[in-house]
């Protein structure tokens, strides 16, 4: 069984660093066209299209998501 490879060298900060951002600006612009902002009708908050709002909780002129309602945070489970 042969020995598998392993890099000669570390590599640096810089090297891994300039090759993680050429990949987000090359993803950045692949997705630039298409995702669409548009506004709420209620709100007039900016929202990705097809998207309940999270202001407001509207989508389609309905209320889907009650704002107004409260939620009680479990802070410890009972075991």
């Amino acid at each position: 069984m042969g020995k598998k490879p392993v890099p000669k060298k570390k590599t640096s900060a810089a090297r891994s660093a300039r090759r993680y951002g050429s990949f987000k600006t090359k993803t950045l612009k692949k997705l630039s066209g298409l995702t669409a902002l548009v506004s709420c009708t209620n709100c007039k908050s900016r929202i990705p299209s097809h998207r309940v709002c999270p202001d407001c909780g509207m989508y389609r002129g309905r209320q889907v998501i009650d704002k107004n309602k409260k939620v009680d945070k479990i802070t410890k489970v009972k075991a």
